[in-house]
């Protein structure tokens, strides 16, 4: 499995976050993580990427536990964050090449892998600009191009069209598609957009930190008796506000 997830629990104090979420992703292939603000979502990836510790529970990525090959686990894993880290003021490749140096790459090697992973998103011509005078779908296009330096076997995308238009939106959405199909890359897309998922995407859908549902979304809508997605979607999670 790609990623694995057992019995998973996470508190905030007495506001239980997550609440025995369990899952498995095959390897390649994209995912959506369906969930309305404050269902959990970030929560999840902060676990998944090791910024919280884990309190209750297993995760695995790509065979290896969180817990106990931490190093490893890293090493398969490419972050877009929902709020943007790239550094402004510095052009972009100078932001890729300063995260290859993180991941031990330099000098021929850590510019191939810029050139590469630039051509995949379609900005070699943008290696020089500043990233301060990018839009923004195309600062989100330098963001997934970092996580994939480190030639990763998972990526993993927390809410990364927040703020961009639709049309924007969309194309990313496609492109990150596209990279799954010819890497057999596995993706995670955390959204609360019901357009950003497919009939035939394996979907998650996450609400008060618990699983309501999961298969591909064709699946899952015939399973409840819903005849779309959506509504489906704003059945499980009607009129349950949740905290962020």
């Amino acid at each position: 499995m790609s990623i694995q997830v057992s019995s998973v629990r996470f508190n905030y104090g007495p506001r239980n976050a997550l609440d025995n979420l369990s899952f498995a992703l095959q390897p390649g292939g994209f995912n959506a993580l369906l969930g309305p603000n404050g269902a959990g979502k970030s929560t999840l990836f902060a676990l998944l990427t090791r910024l919280y510790a884990m309190q209750q529970g297993k995760i695995s990525i790509c065979g290896h536990s969180i817990r106990q090959h931490p190093t490893e686990v890293m090493q398969q894993l490419g972050v877009v964050f929902q709020q943007s880290t790239l550094d402004l003021d510095l052009s972009v490749g100078q932001n890729l090449k300063y995260h290859a140096s993180l991941h031990g790459l330099s000098g021929r090697a850590a510019q191939q892998r810029i050139e590469t992973e630039l051509q995949r998103m379609e900005m070699s011509d943008r290696i020089h600009d500043k990233v301060r005078s990018l839009n923004g779908g195309h600062r989100r296009r330098v963001e997934i191009a970092r996580a994939l330096m480190h030639s990763p076997g998972v990526l993993l995308l927390d809410e990364p069209t927040v703020g961009l238009d639709p049309h924007t939106r969309l194309k990313l959405n496609q492109h990150v598609r596209n990279l799954c199909e010819q890497y057999n890359l596995t993706v995670l897309w955390a959204t609360h957009l019901i357009e950003e998922v497919q009939p035939e995407d394996k979907v998650l859908v996450l609400h008060k930190g618990e699983l309501k549902a999961q298969g591909t979304g064709s699946e899952i809508c015939a399973e409840h008796g819903h005849e779309s997605l959506t509504e489906l979607f704003h059945h499980l999670t009607a009129s349950k506000e949740v905290c962020a």
